[in-house]
């Protein structure tokens, strides 16, 4: 089993190859009993200004060996907009 930032890594690259959208970084990640579920943010439509594009979050769980066994896309917002306070 690979240490948790290869897998980190490992699981970014997997989405990217699959959908064809760049993965800018993991925002989250946790540990379950079967492996990893993240949370990647990826770029989905570059826009000008940047401030203007339009990014989203997937969730993705990974196996205990930090293969990619599913994904979905949860949220998408422009990369200007922040979270409202809840």
């Amino acid at each position: 089993m690979a240490n948790t930032s290869e897998t980190l890594r490992r699981a970014s690259e997997q989405l990217t190859e699959l959908t064809g959208m760049e993965a800018e970084s993991v925002s989250s990640f946790q540990r379950t009993e079967d492996g990893w579920t993240l949370t990647v943010e990826v770029l989905e439509l570059a826009r000008v200004p940047d401030t203007m594009s339009l990014l989203a979050s997937y969730e993705v769980q990974v196996d205990q060996e930090g293969e990619l066994v599913g994904y979905r896309r949860v949220r998408r917002y422009e990369r200007g907009r922040a979270d409202r306070s809840r």
